[in-house]
């Protein structure tokens, strides 16, 4: 099924490049060349996902993704020339989905967001309960919906399917291999600590400052979710 796409690109060339790709998959593609505009237009068009340069003219990509996750549910991929893998983490801990780095292959590219996309529109790690909870944590798995306490709590789509496997098998311990298979499914192209930065943002997201930890780092083997009544 055909998606809407917004691509904030700066440089021209390469926003029509990724655009004619996509354009090929069949998706609405929209491009802006600042940040400016590019905030503006995800906004209006309610995109299903963002194509997002770091380095951008007015906003830059960082802010553009900390106000977009604030607002909305939408998958993001950052596109940029910083290779660090400090540069990756801090994106990925903003809620970006994935993170490719310039120079890059169009083709790659463009299977990258299928990959994103198709994550964002399956179902859940398949069959399975509707409904999951534990203590004050409520998922209403067919609806994504989260709740903690009375909040309604905004997920990513990866944060979201972490936070099912946890509720699905409360108490076991998964390794960062079993959540990559369970979060990302066969199409994970990261490294370890992208599951540890996804992990982090969901714990800050579900846990209450100064209350005990839902989920707890297993050394040397990975995360554990802890029921709490």
């Amino acid at each position: 099924m055909p998606k809407t796409v917004v691509i904030i690109e700066d440089d021209k060339d390469t926003a029509e490049i990724v655009r004619m790709y996509l354009a090929r998959d069949g998706h609405r593609v929209l491009v802006a060349n600042d940040g400016i505009r590019g905030l503006e237009l995800a906004r209006e068009s309610s995109p299903d996902l963002v194509v997002l340069d770091l380095m951008l003219p007015g906003i830059n990509g960082m802010q553009i993704c900390r106000e977009l996750r604030d607002e909305a549910d939408i998958a993001i991929v950052m596109l940029t020339a910083r290779v660090g893998e400090e540069d990756r983490l801090a994106g990925l801990e903003l809620g970006a989905d994935d993170y490719v780095t310039k120079p890059f292959s169009p083709r790659e590219l463009a299977a990258r967001i299928r990959a994103v996309l198709r994550r964002t529109t399956q179902g859940p790690l398949g069959q399975g309960s509707l409904g999951l909870s534990s203590g004050d944590v409520c998922v209403a798995v067919r609806d994504r919906n989260v709740r903690v306490g009375s909040e309604t709590v905004p997920l990513t789509p990866t944060e979201f399917r972490l936070l099912v496997a946890f509720l699905r098998e409360q108490g076991r311990t998964f390794t960062r291999e079993q959540l990559i298979k369970r979060a990302f499914f066969d199409e994970f192209d990261g490294f370890d600590r992208t599951v540890d930065a996804h992990v982090s943002n969901l714990r800050r997201k579900i846990e209450v400052k100064g209350g005990p930890h839902r989920i707890e780092t297993v050394y040397g083997v990975g995360y554990q979710w802890v029921f709490h009544e």
